[in-house]
């Protein structure tokens, strides 16, 4: 307790000195330590131009009753995987439900959590590049870096957006993820898609899952899963990003553009699909919020079925993680009970919430039948000098801060015994100069490193003594 009680007041008073921080949060956080309670408070911001910070309950590791940070050593696989802890040997990654809780097998068959990190890459620009060339020479040596910086902090694996093939020809490689583009290169092809912030938009946010075309391209698209089919370091496949889900879709379906060759099946199928539910004469002012959900789920199980039986095709040996649910649809069970029929793993982007909520959690699982992943999140700090504008992530005062939220909302994860993994974003932070990224990826301290690859070492030194005590904590929540 007394350890958290000074990086906390450390963090507040460089903030402090800088003008940032709300005085009576110190003193509050000073009285709560004292009188024992179960959490600290800290200061957060959705985005800088709000006016007030706004105080967060946050759990620390040294904070959790009748729990000793660092004090069982639990020795680890080559992947990561727990020793002591056997389930059947299958030489790759699978999920398994072990007394009431769901688990990672690694390829040996240790029981495994993936704790990652999203874009660890070397970046597509010169000037996003350029850091890496000065620093490192080599894109080996920077894959040597990046990994083996990784490993010392606890992480076991790379998220999405990352530098696989550079990644995995490392000295030490480490399990990762692969990220691909179905519906996104499908509808780029039929010049139905537009960037957004974080991912692509689609007319009135309907995905063309209905064209008779999909199919076809997505088998053709998938051949090239085969080149990394016998890798065992792989753990799974996200099929695209943050697809739309909008509970109204079948309206907006109905309202489609049909003079618009590719979106007139999205139009007909809506209409087919009505007609058959009500009766043939069915329009707009016939539609029920349960008949939208049923069409939701219907559009759904349609593209999670085709995009997972084109990777099964071409990579039986892995995971399918799906296109990293986001938004509204956490907020809906008819994309869950799809995603159960068809996914291995669901992964969840996982922004708006300090930490995550229970119900919600238990909701996936009840509704999937399957385990989820926590596919981004992240918090940003003010003392990186960076403006934080763009991004999903919370605002805090100081590099530890973002620490005690990496804390707090990872030991929620941990409580559910339905998550088998997580992965921060990201590795590195933006560059305002760099004009080439997304808008959702231009100004921020996003990263666990700056630009210039120096590590935020106040911030990982904490990562680390949650990372390093993953089984023991899963542990201590199964006894309880």
């Amino acid at each position: 307790m007394h350890k958290v009680l000074v990086f906390y007041i450390f963090g507040a008073l460089f903030s402090a000195a800088a003008g940032n921080l709300n005085p009576p949060a110190q003193a509050e956080n000073k009285d709560r330590q004292a009188s024992g309670q179960k959490y600290i408070k800290v200061p957060v911001k959705r985005k800088p131009t709000d006016s007030d910070w706004t105080l967060r309950d946050t759990r620390t590791l040294e904070l959790l009753e009748d729990f000793q940070p660092g004090s069982k050593k639990i020795r680890r696989s080559k992947y990561d995987g727990r020793l002591d802890k056997k389930a059947e040997e299958k030489g790759f990654f699978y999920p398994k439900k072990v007394a009431g809780r769901w688990w990672l097998v690694d390829p040996e068959g240790n029981l495994f959590i993936n704790i990652g990190v999203c874009g660890v890459r070397k970046g597509r620009s010169r000037i996003s590049q350029k850091p890496a060339i000065e620093k490192f020479g080599t894109w080996r040596e920077w894959a040597d870096f990046s990994t083996d910086l990784l490993a010392k902090y606890g992480f076991n694996g790379t998220g999405g957006w990352s530098d696989p093939h550079l990644l995995r020809a490392a000295s030490h490689p480490l399990a990762y993820t692969l990220s691909w583009s179905f519906m996104g290169s499908f509808g780029k092809s039929k010049k139905l898609t537009r960037q957004e912030p974080g991912h692509l938009g689609y007319p009135d946010r309907c995905i063309p899952v209905f064209h008779p075309d999909f199919e076809k391209f997505c088998d053709d698209y998938a051949k090239r899963l085969a080149t990394t089919k016998d890798d065992p370091y792989l753990i799974g496949h996200f099929s695209d990003n943050e697809l739309p889900v909008v509970s109204d879709m079948l309206d907006r379906s109905l309202r489609l553009d049909v003079s618009n060759p590719n979106l007139r099946y999205g139009y007909e199928t809506a209409r087919i699909w009505l007609g058959k539910r009500k009766s043939k004469d069915a329009g707009l002012t016939d539609i029920t919020d349960a008949d939208r959900q049923a069409f939701l789920g219907y559009a759904f199980d349609t593209y999670f079925r085709i995009t997972t039986d084109a990777v099964r095709k071409y990579d039986s040996n892995h995971l399918c993680l799906g296109p990293r649910l986001h938004g509204r649809s956490l907020r809906m069970p008819a994309i869950f009970r799809a995603a159960g029929k068809y996914l291995d793993v669901i992964a969840v982007n996982y922004y708006g919430a300090w930490g995550p909520d229970k119900k919600r959690m238990a909701a996936w699982a009840a509704e999937s039948g399957r385990p989820f992943m926590i596919t981004e999140f992240y918090a940003k700090g003010h003392d990186s000098g960076l403006p934080n504008v763009s991004g999903a992530g919370w605002l805090v005062h100081t590099q530890t801060d973002r620490a005690w939220f990496y804390q707090n909302f990872t030991i929620g994860l941990l409580e559910s015994k339905s998550c088998v993994g997580w992965h921060w974003f990201k590795y590195r932070d933006n560059n305002p100069q760099d004009l080439s990224t997304d808008p959702s990826n231009r100004d921020s301290n996003k990263g666990i490193v700056s630009y210039q690859y120096k590590p935020y070492l106040a911030m990982l030194q904490q990562m680390k003594k949650l990372n390093d005590d993953v089984y023991p904590l899963i542990d201590y929540f199964d006894s309880r």
